[in-house]
């Protein structure tokens, strides 16, 4: 545990860097409403001290008299803001020298900048949010999907911490039965306390399981999935790709061999955010560019969390096909035969011995990619075809920590069971007890909150 230096100002850009139409610089601390006195005024020549709160104000920042930018000041009051202090935001334009000026204004004038994530921390530390609340605040800016958003906005509303505190509710009341017990050896605890003990700790052991057991869907909104689609020459993958895109994004040609290199993009299939990687479709070299993307390709295929290996309909198999189907048989991998609007030539059979799912679709005439999704969904979620609705955790860190909890009281279960001194089980129990804490934040050190805040971008 730390003590965390709360007294100075901090300011950043809190939109991204480049052109916008507008763009904003926080400032957050004791002196934020004075320092924007000093560079701030409007037509009757106010202070911003003098505005209330949540209220904004047009008027202009100004250096030595002169206008720097026209901008619109925003008033946020201790304690109801996010970081629990003072802040001021200013709404500039959008251009990155309007918004370096200001920004330097501000730091002249007794500001600090801030470092990444700070506003956030501050939030944590000021005790408007846990940290479990406060790592929600990244998975919302990073989210790529609606699902992997509403998960994020579900955790930020404290949806995770509910469902922690409740259990370490339950744990604080095993404990202080253990405890009572132990301070008080006189009175033996009786075999109904062992097993109102043992039920109340076998509930907890049963919902954590199942957390984490669902958390592997948390992880794929959070993170996504590497998909790469392959096959030889002229199968349809650049036209695949398309019209999983629904635009043009890769130059679809009838030359063999017109991708040369990998096209990458993130697409939203079943609320998955899905890494989809379209691979160069030459097996042979015939110059160093093609030997290079062929390189890549086998590393991508090599890493990829599921492969979309396609086939032409209208011809029958190739020895590069059955190159493809021998590499790939150990993959986890769908096996998608393009083209089925032509006449069909393609030993259907052979692919389905080699592959559990095999989908027909025509990527020129965009038919049947809805079953290709709901294959690729089903593939990754492990036979859902939708994400579940019960709390998902998606992150790594609260998943660790729920595992690390759920051994402890697997293991004050099992010290139950062969009847182990009291002692030994509250042991197991507080240990369970100390890993809802770090979850929630109640105990942290300095290298935990760089780890997670330096994640940040500045400004947030």
């Amino acid at each position: 545990m730390f003590k965390q230096d709360l007294t100075d100002t901090i300011a950043a850009i809190a939109t991204p860097v480049g052109e916008s139409g507008i763009g904003i610089v926080r400032i957050s601390g004791k002196n934020a409403l004075a320092i924007a006195d000093k560079i701030f005024t409007d037509k009757a020549n106010n202070k911003a001290s003098s505005f209330k709160s949540f209220t904004l104000h047009y008027g202009w920042i100004v250096e030595s008299f002169k206008i720097v930018d026209e901008v619109i000041l925003t008033v946020m009051r201790a304690p109801r803001t996010f970081t629990k202090e003072d802040v001021v935001e200013i709404n500039c334009h959008g251009g990155i020298v309007a918004l370096r000026k200001v920004l330097d204004l501000v730091l002249d004038n007794g500001a600090r900048l801030a470092e990444p994530g700070e506003f956030t921390k501050r939030a944590f530390l000021n005790g408007r949010i846990d940290l479990a609340q406060a790592e929600a605040v990244l998975d919302i800016i990073r989210a790529k999907t609606d699902s992997a958003l509403k998960v994020g906005i579900e955790q930020l509303k404290g949806a995770l911490s509910k469902e922690i505190n409740k259990i370490r509710g339950e744990i604080l009341d095993v404990l202080s039965v253990l405890e009572a017990n132990i301070d008080f050896p006189e009175e033996d605890i009786d075999s109904v306390q062992l097993s109102a003990v043992f039920k109340k700790l076998k509930t907890v052991n049963n919902y954590l399981q199942k957390i984490i057991a669902d958390s592997q869907f948390g992880k794929v909104l959070r993170e996504g999935v590497h998909v790469v689609i392959c096959g030889r020459p002229n199968v349809g993958k650049s036209s695949l790709l398309n019209a999983l895109l629904k635009q043009e994004r890769s130059i679809v040609t009838p030359i063999p061999g017109t991708t040369r290199d990998t096209i990458e993009e993130i697409i939203d299939i079943k609320g998955i955010p899905v890494r989809i990687v379209d691979t160069a479709g030459i097996l042979e070299p015939r110059d160093l560019v093609e030997k290079k993307a062929i390189q890549r390709t086998k590393k991508y295929i090599d890493t990829a969390d599921l492969v979309i290996l396609l086939f032409d309909a209208g011809t029958k198999l190739h020895k590069d096909d059955l190159v493809l189907i021998k590499k790939l048989k150990k993959k986890k991998t769908i096996a998608v035969i393009n083209k089925m609007d032509l006449k069909q030539k393609i030993e259907k059979d052979k692919l389905k011995k080699s592959f559990n799912k095999v989908v027909e679709i025509s990527a020129k005439k965009i038919e049947n990619l809805n079953l290709l999704e709901d294959a690729i969904a089903d593939m990754v979620l492990g036979g859902k075809i939708s994400v579940p609705e019960s709390l998902l955790v998606a992150n790594a860190r609260h998943i660790q920590a729920l595992k690390q909890i759920e051994k402890s009281v697997a293991e004050a279960l099992n010290s139950l069971d062969n009847k182990l001194s009291l002692e030994f089980i509250a042991e197991s129990v507080r240990d369970s007890l100390g890993g809802t804490e770090e979850l929630l934040g109640k105990k942290f050190s300095e290298d935990l909150l760089d780890k997670i805040f330096n994640d940040f971008c500045i400004g947030k």
